[in-house]
């Protein structure tokens, strides 16, 4: 859905996934880099093709995760390592390899800015998801001090922190089963919110700067 809205908005769009099959659907529309960022290569891979398609990188945006659930007794050291490898580490090495592209935007006269995607439970830390909602915080705290690294650089780095939100997500956790929950946001609605926050030069969006 951002993908979608940033095409409409015209930008030149660089994505990367791991589904070859949903990546088809922007054969033609976008440079196309298939991959997984727990691979530590791959964020490399991505600028790369970026920059070679497109000559410069002014925005990067990160939607990407997986979600668990359980009690911490049932928790294991797979769940564990690969939470923390997908909601950390992979986007923290996204950010470093576009980052001398973002600074290079900047003295180009432009305004770079970064997307990164955490959650409500870095806010909320939720019974049930222990091990999710610590991968979510230690994210959002990556990007609070970050963002104050980059902005040196002319670079803004927002943390996006939506309620729960009917992705899917919940449907295909890496363990455990989702409990009861209420009805989210649209993807619809966090990327128009999301939008309106590159558009006007916000700094954070935590839970409550979206509505249903």
């Amino acid at each position: 859905m951002m993908s979608r809205h940033l095409h409409d908005e015209g930008a030149k769009l660089t994505l990367l996934g791991r589904s070859e099959a949903r990546l088809a659907e922007w054969d033609g529309l976008a440079t196309i880099v298939t991959g997984d960022l727990r691979d530590a290569e791959t964020a490399g891979r991505a600028v790369e093709a970026a920059i070679a398609a497109h000559g410069r990188i002014d925005g990067l945006v990160i939607a990407s995760g997986v979600v668990a659930f359980g009690m911490l007794a049932d928790l294991t050291d797979e769940t564990l390592d690969e939470l923390f490898a997908t909601n950390v580490i992979a986007p923290t090495r996204l950010i470093r390899a576009a980052l001398a592209h973002l600074e290079e935007s900047h003295r180009g006269g432009n305004s770079p800015f970064v997307v990164n995607f955490s959650a409500v439970v870095a806010e909320q830390p939720t019974a049930g998801m222990a091990a999710y909602s610590a991968s979510k915080a230690a994210l959002t705290a990556f990007d609070a001090a970050a963002a104050r690294e980059l902005r040196r650089s002319g670079i803004r780095l927002i943390d996006v922190r939506p309620p729960h939100t009917e992705t899917g997500l919940a449907e295909r956790p890496i363990a455990g089963t989702a409990p009861r929950l209420g009805a989210g946001l649209t993807p619809e609605a966090v990327a128009e919110r999301v939008i309106a926050a590159i558009t006007n030069d916000e700094r954070d969006l935590p839970s409550n700067a979206f509505t249903s």
